[in-house]
């Protein structure tokens, strides 16, 4: 049988952990809102809207298929 393959986890460096979430003034432990990512991910500031994307194709992660 072929073993699975295991992916590397994501490292975010601890500099950038909370970035987008303070630019968002979301409070710490909440989540923030889809339509306030979908608007940054439009933003003029490069390092924002990747941010942003990163964010949104995070929340597709570790779910669960329904059988």
């Amino acid at each position: 049988m072929a073993q699975k393959r295991r992916r590397k986890p994501i490292r975010i460096k601890r500099a950038n952990r909370g970035k987008l979430r303070k630019s968002t003034g979301t409070k710490k432990g909440q989540k923030i809102p889809a339509k306030k990512l979908q608007s940054l991910a439009k933003s003029k500031n490069p390092t924002t809207r990747k941010r942003a994307q990163f964010a949104l194709n995070a929340r597709k992660w570790n779910r669960k298929k329904k059988s």
